[in-house]
């Protein structure tokens, strides 16, 4: 089975997870980071989730399955132990046409979640489409070693210059020759290194001589 790859914006979203387990934790923690609502049903819950649940940053709505957890919900992570009542959830909730993985039961799932490296708002999903979890998770361990924080800070001035470079109404073949002319320049190497005047040096090379950006130190 081949995937199409897609990016979703959780902001504000509901997330239902039903596990209370390891790994539902792990999920619960990366459905955090991208500002979902996370609600739990699991009869029982790991020693951090209970953390989460009492400091208000989840909420822990039910402990056996019901479909009227499934209202209101825009994705469904299934992280119990029991592989039947996976199923079973996830027909439910296919059934009202919601987003659902269920850990290691792809047949069950109508989308899977990729291995990411993450730098910022630079984003790396890697995907074997269910077929090797382990072979993502090495290409991922390669991936973060190639893709340093300094393009974490790279993407952080890329955001700030095309608001400013765009501002200034140049001709679309202009902008696209500065911002492809940054790109292929030796900042992020500089960024590295954190060498800021190097940066500022090349910037002033290659922005128009009117458009000034100092890097703090």
């Amino acid at each position: 089975m081949s995937y199409y790859p897609i990016f979703l914006n959780l902001e504000g979203e509901t997330a239902l997870v039903f596990g209370g387990g390891s790994i539902a934790e792990r999920k619960i923690v990366t459905l955090l980071e991208y500002n979902a609502l996370i609600r739990i049903v699991s009869r029982k819950l790991t020693d951090n989730l209970k953390v989460l649940v009492e400091a208000k940053k989840v909420q822990h709505v039910g402990e056996d399955f019901s479909d009227k957890y499934l209202n209101n919900i825009f994705l469904v992570i299934v992280a119990t132990d029991d592989r039947r009542l996976n199923r079973k959830i996830s027909e439910h909730a296919r059934e009202r046409g919601l987003l659902v993985n269920v850990v290691d039961q792809p047949s069950d799932c109508n989308f899977i979640v990729p291995s990411i490296v993450k730098r910022g708002d630079l984003s790396i999903a890697i995907s074997t489409s269910g077929k090797s979890p382990a072979l993502a998770k090495k290409i991922r361990k390669e991936l973060e070693s190639q893709f340093g924080r300094e393009y974490e800070t790279f993407l952080v001035l890329m955001g700030r210059l095309r608001k400013e470079i765009l501002s200034m109404g140049l001709s679309q073949e202009e902008n696209s020759r500065i911002f492809h002319e940054i790109v292929n320049s030796n900042i992020l190497s500089s960024m590295a290194k954190n060498d800021l005047e190097g940066i500022e040096s090349t910037l002033s090379r290659i922005l128009p001589s009117d458009l000034t950006i100092k890097m703090s130190s």
